[in-house]
């Protein structure tokens, strides 16, 4: 019953802001008390996720629903179907990696190496702390998702499905941290390089990535270790299944060359996963588990891409700080590109702050999406902001111990012409 009064509260107050919006609007477009109505109606549907964890991709949609309505009713110069043609690349991309990768993880899983792990893993909280640095490092060459994907595969088997929220955030912590200082290991980073950023310009950022991990590394592994301690040792009577391990490996193979090759992951993804069903069982019974999760991302990250974040304050290390917070609950491509085209930006801060800060909040980051896939208790942000509370100070810890090291360098202005046709064809975080 409360629930559905808060859904029908949420709906009545959508509409106000439409129909305010609406009847107020400017020539700058529709704006209530100072701020443009897009962004209300976005942050409406954040705290609709937020409070209905289980209907997620319901209000997700709802809200995209209305930001679109709104832009169609203020704004006549839109037109739906050319900004969907300009964000297809990124959401076919997002929507390939996040399912592909739940069979990487189904493959993973298959071949018994999550059972085999406690012979070399510590078996008291160390363990924990191990596996989230395995994580990290996984992640600074290969896409975060797929280091989240398998980090969280590991964690289900070797603590027996008892996995702490907090632990899971950790995870996703670690994979976003373990990217922030490479330029293949995000898409925010691989983004910037494409733009014409040197790799040693963002190699700085794990000056605040290791510190970061060190800090809520080991308080996630002593949550971890609290709940459910690591399992001591395998399985007995495991029979370790190396075509399945081998499919992995030609899936994470293919993510790398055509990233590198043709900007669009997703692609090698499936081409290896087809070539793997060749000589493997493949479980496709994942994909469709999966899709209700990625659909709800995709939902948010078009959403994300209707904002006007056309203004952004000067370049500045509060700035690139504030971005990090921001990274939590906004799409960071739109926020990596305008800073690219702002230019002035310290570029390894700002890689450390919107790569790491989405691990803020599950939807944050694609990485979160994906874990929360096959963890549902994920999706409560709640706990997530509460359980995990050491992923946000860590964030804190990171950045300024960055600051004091290395200090805020700024770039100038990049070349954008040639940056847009590859930065679209990216998937978000």
């Amino acid at each position: 019953m409360r629930h559905r009064v808060l859904a029908g509260l949420g709906l009545g107050v959508m509409a106000i802001i439409l129909t305010a919006a609406t009847l107020t609007r400017t020539e700058a477009g529709p704006i209530l008390f100072g701020v443009r109505a897009e962004f209300l109606l976005f942050a409406l549907t954040l705290v609709g996720v937020a409070l209905f964890h289980h209907r997620t991709l319901e209000v997700a949609l709802t809200g995209l629903t209305a930001v679109i309505l709104l832009k169609w009713l203020n704004m006549p110069q839109f037109h739906l179907g050319q900004h969907l043609l300009h964000e297809a690349s990124i959401l076919t991309n997002l929507l390939g990696l996040l399912l592909g990768f739940a069979v990487l993880a189904r493959h993973f899983e298959q071949s018994q190496a999550p059972e085999i792990l406690p012979r070399v893993l510590p078996d008291d909280w160390k363990g924990g702390f191990v596996l989230l640095l395995m994580v990290f490092v996984l992640s600074s060459f290969l896409d975060n998702i797929a280091a989240a994907m398998i980090g969280g595969t590991i964690a289900m088997h070797v603590f027996r499905g008892r996995v702490d929220v907090g632990f899971l955030a950790a995870i996703v912590a670690a994979s976003n941290a373990g990217g922030s200082g490479s330029v293949v290991g995000d898409t925010t980073t691989t983004m910037m390089w494409i733009d014409g950023v040197s790799w040693t310009d963002v190699l700085h950022a794990y000056a605040a990535a290791v510190p970061a991990l060190l800090f809520f590394g080991v308080m996630a592994a002593r949550q971890q270790h609290a709940l459910q301690p690591i399992q001591r040792d395998a399985t007995a009577g495991l029979h370790f299944a190396p075509k399945h391990l081998l499919a992995v490996v030609m899936i994470l193979a293919g993510t790398i060359i055509t990233n590198v090759l043709l900007d669009f992951p997703a692609a090698g993804v499936w081409i290896a996963i087809v070539l793997a069903a060749l000589f493997t069982k493949t479980d496709w019974k994942v994909v469709p588990a999966a899709l209700k999760g990625s659909l709800f991302l995709l939902s948010l990250v078009t959403c994300a891409s209707l904002m006007p974040v056309e203004t952004l304050p000067p370049a500045s290390w509060q700035s690139a700080f504030a971005l990090g917070f921001i990274s939590a609950v906004f799409d960071n491509i739109p926020l990596t590109k305008l800073a690219l085209d702002q230019g002035g930006y310290d570029w390894g801060v700002l890689a450390y702050a919107v790569g790491f800060g989405g691990s803020m909040i599950w939807f944050g980051s694609s990485a979160g999406v994906a874990l929360s896939n096959i963890f549902p208790q994920a999706k409560d942000v709640g706990a997530w902001v509460r359980r995990g509370w050491h992923v946000a100070a860590g964030y804190i810890l990171g950045f300024f111990v960055m600051l004091w090291a290395v200090g805020w360098t700024p770039h100038p202005k990049h070349r954008v012409d040639a940056a847009p046709a590859h930065a679209s064809a990216l998937p978000a975080h």
